[in-house]
């Protein structure tokens, strides 16, 4: 069983994330670490683990692995740390926001010898797992184009603050549908147009929507919509939807409507209940397993790498208002 602590709860993952370990039988929550002592505590209280204030004395527990949900620009600093100390790694998406980071988070894990993997649940969504075995027998022959969406409620707080953040909506939620689409479809991204702003909250110094135009190997077109769009009553965070095109048919996936509407008229809205597979436990599961085995999480650091590669070349190209090439 791996003995697992999380570095931060700064990002809403991290409570998810703590639920799943406590669920699991291949993993326990035995410690956690945060530079905001008072929500440490808190957290770790809730979750029936340690608090440790103190980072090295966090590091010198018999914590197998680590699981960080830090503010993005913190990433390296933490995974660097943790890499050091001999810890598996779980590191929340984005890798870093910029490219050298995530490389250097990488080499680092690689010195180390220690594993280090990307949090991108979406890979054990069943719908999107199902389209992936589907576009992998080769039933729907060539893929040709593909239809996306990330439109999510605003998180408020560090991801309004470009330096802490790194970038808003566009990066948010871009970097699930650039793994989830590189997963199913085996391809890379090769060129990336973007046009991104504030076109809901003005007041923020990240942009809440982006419109992305994209191509991958062989050809594939690819458009993304990425936002925080979605009023604060939405049943859940937002969603993760695609279409695909493909020789022999389309497919059409939303990635999380295995749910039953529920009206409740005490909390005066709608609400979703959720009857199927919990992404985050797969990902958690496989983390955890990965560390026993003393193997790669199954979505790696140079999984991560990739899709930030793209949100990189799409602020790029908002910038110059020209296309991106990776």
């Amino acid at each position: 069983m791996a003995k697992v602590g999380i570095m931060s709860f700064a990002h809403m993952h991290a409570y998810s994330y703590a639920a799943c370990l406590n669920e699991l039988t291949e993993a326990a929550l035995v410690a956690v670490w945060d530079d905001d002592a008072k929500r440490g505590r808190t957290a770790a209280r809730q979750f029936g683990a340690a608090f440790v204030p103190n980072m090295d004395k966090f590091f010198a527990s018999d914590i197998d692995a680590v699981i960080v949900t830090s503010e993005n620009v913190r990433h390296r600093e933490m995974v660097e740390k943790a890499a050091a100390a001999g810890k598996w790694i779980l590191c929340e998406k984005p890798l870093s926001p910029e490219t050298a980071d995530c490389k250097a988070m990488i080499a680092a894990c690689k010195k180390a010898k220690v594993g280090l993997g990307t949090a991108f649940p979406c890979r054990y969504s069943p719908p999107l797992m199902e389209v992936k075995r589907m576009v992998a027998s080769g039933e729907f022959g060539i893929v040709y184009a593909a239809a996306c969406t990330n439109n999510g409620q605003f998180p408020g707080g560090w991801f309004a603050k470009r330096d802490m953040a790194g970038g808003g909506a566009t990066m948010d939620h871009t970097v699930h549908v650039a793994d989830a689409l590189r997963w199913i479809t085996g391809k890379e991204f090769t060129k990336v147009y973007c046009e991104n702003g504030n076109l809901i909250r003005t007041d923020i110094d990240t942009d809440d929507l982006g419109s992305l135009h994209m191509e991958m190997d062989g050809g594939i077109q690819v458009s993304h919509i990425a936002s925080w769009s979605r009023a604060k009553s939405f049943p859940t965070w937002g969603d993760v939807t695609i279409e695909i095109v493909a020789e022999k048919g389309v497919i059409r996936v939303d990635a999380f409507n295995q749910k039953i509407s529920v009206y409740n008229d005490d909390a005066m809205r709608t609400e979703w209940a959720y009857w199927g597979g919990n992404p985050d436990m797969g990902l958690v599961r496989d983390f955890a397993i990965a560390c026993d085995e003393r193997r790669e999480p199954s979505v790696t650091g140079v999984d991560g790498l990739r899709a930030v590669e793209v949100t990189v070349a799409a602020y790029k190209s908002a910038r110059t208002g020209r296309v991106a090439t990776l």
